[in-house]
């Protein structure tokens, strides 16, 4: 019962948490444009992962998206794959999660393959969590990077949060930027995925013992056939018994031609 609920808790945790990191992936305030030091503040930018956007006081809002691939930062591309990769490794997880439950019947099958499915869903959910969790580091890496130095945008990949580069020449003076509302739901989003990952390795480890005193019962029903084997060699002096009995009433016969 305590694995089980375990086991539940795991996956709800699981799917919490590929919920946030997916949520964190599609958003777009990455990076928010800091206003403490600005003149302008009816005005503000921000950026994410797929495209950058200008808002208004008035609520009008418009946005860029990056058109090309190639030309983008390399950290930048890399927080993309990172994200993917742990959407990717936390929707397997969850689908071999949900047969893995010990709740749900699913046929024939044995607890020791569900307790297999459970330490790979939980083995990706960790991998999920861990990848979300870097991505969202680098990124916020690079904010807290262009927050310290002054940053200049160049033709490139121009008023995202990136500029051109750290330290790069030939071009306007660009606003700072500070940590977006994703950045904190993709560190939530890994967390949670990590601590469902944990407990779905622990719930792995409890459904384990259950299958081994299984095993424990089979040896003792084998042990009990040994016995019969015993009572089958009681049969030898019944044989000698027959054999002797046979051979007196051939003795008989005999003698009884004999008299005859």
């Amino acid at each position: 019962m305590v694995v089980s609920m375990i086991q539940q808790i795991g996956f709800i945790l699981g799917v919490l948490g590929q919920f946030f990191i997916s949520a964190a992936t599609a958003m777009d305030m990455w990076g928010l444009q800091d206003r403490s030091f600005s003149v302008v503040t009816s005005v503000y930018t921000y950026s994410g992962l797929w495209k950058s956007c200008v808002e208004n006081s008035s609520g009008m809002t418009q946005c860029r998206p990056y058109f090309t691939i190639l030309g983008l930062p390399i950290m930048l591309q890399a927080v993309r794959a990172l994200m993917i990769v742990g959407i990717v490794l936390g929707a397997i997880g969850c689908l071999i999660a949900i047969f893995a439950l010990k709740s749900l019947k699913m046929g024939n099958m044995e607890d020791k393959v569900k307790a297999t499915m459970t330490l790979t869903s939980g083995i990706m959910f960790l991998l999920a969590g861990v990848c979300g969790i870097a991505g969202v580091s680098v990124f916020a890496n690079l904010i807290v990077s262009s927050f310290r130095f002054t940053t200049y945008a160049d033709s490139g990949y121009g008023g995202g949060v990136l500029g051109g580069g750290l330290g790069g020449l030939g071009g306007s003076l660009t606003t700072r930027y500070t940590f977006g509302t994703a950045l904190f739901v993709g560190w939530i989003g890994g967390a949670v995925l990590v601590v469902g990952g944990v407990m779905m390795c622990i719930a792995c480890r409890g459904m384990i013992p259950s299958e081994e005193k299984r095993q424990g019962y089979g040896m003792a029903y084998k042990a009990a056939s040994q016995h019969t084997t015993v009572y089958k060699d009681d049969a030898k002096p019944r044989l000698a018994y027959d054999e002797s009995f046979r051979a007196q009433s051939m003795n008989g016969r005999h003698s009884n031609q004999q008299y005859v």
